[in-house]
């Protein structure tokens, strides 16, 4: 397990002092990316074969939103690894050690030079220390998008704020870019996204937006490739 700690600072509030849901995504993905340098064997086979992890789906629960000043510490650990896939738990929690977010997430490893999937050996795997599976609601990553209903919002443009260190939108900016998209009043308690193909730099994200059960789904799409399809409930 790795764990960072973290106060709510104005940068990472609304304009009620609470802890906006970017800003707590961003916590997440900083520790989960913070986390390989706990795994020496995983961070070296990554170095020697060029490779890095991606993130493909994530599912939040919403339990608490801190507020102002509050001290929070995010914890991840990995529940499961196969070749090219590997499961992860992240936490935020607050000063009392009760979850305020609880997400699961899964990460696929990837060839730099190409993009494309790539395995690592057992060996390397064999290194590595899993935890227990943490207790949530566990939902299917993958995301299947209505047939008809959606509604086509304005056209958004990628800046280059958006890009992270692998040269493409940052995962967190996909979930930004949709919750603008919400009504005023929409109260965010869970979400779930998958991640398809990476938008770049100068790219136009097409925004779908749907009406479900639950909540509502934005697809942002690139030409006739899904970026992101975004479920929030």
């Amino acid at each position: 397990m790795y764990s960072l700690k973290y106060k709510v600072t104005t940068s990472c509030c609304d304009k009620d002092g609470r802890l906006i849901l970017y800003s707590a995504l961003q916590m997440m993905q900083d520790c989960s990316e913070m986390w390989i340098d706990s795994e020496m064997g995983v961070k070296q086979y990554f170095a020697e074969q060029n490779m890095t992890q991606l993130l493909a789906s994530r599912q939040v629960e919403v339990m608490r939103v801190p507020s102002y000043k509050e001290e929070l510490t995010v914890t991840t650990s990995v529940y499961e690894m196969k070749p090219m896939f590997g499961f992860r738990n992240t936490f935020i929690y607050d000063a009392e050690g009760k979850p305020c977010y609880r997400t699961w997430s899964m990460g696929a490893f990837v060839d730099k030079s190409n993009g494309k999937l790539k395995r690592i050996d057992d060996a390397t795997i064999a290194t590595m220390v899993l935890e227990p599976q943490l207790e949530m609601n566990y939902r299917d990553r993958r995301i299947i998008l209505p047939q008809e209903g959606g509604k086509v919002c304005e056209p958004i443009r990628v800046m280059r704020a958006d890009i992270d260190y692998n040269q493409h939108v940052n995962n967190a900016n996909y979930i930004r870019m949709a919750m603008e998209l919400l009504p005023d009043d929409f109260e965010v308690k869970g979400l779930r996204v998958e991640y398809r193909v990476a938008a770049k730099w100068g790219d136009v994200l097409i925004p779908n937006i749907y009406e479900t059960e639950t909540g509502l789904m934005v697809a942002l799409s690139v030409g006739d490739s899904v970026s992101a399809i975004i479920e929030f409930s």
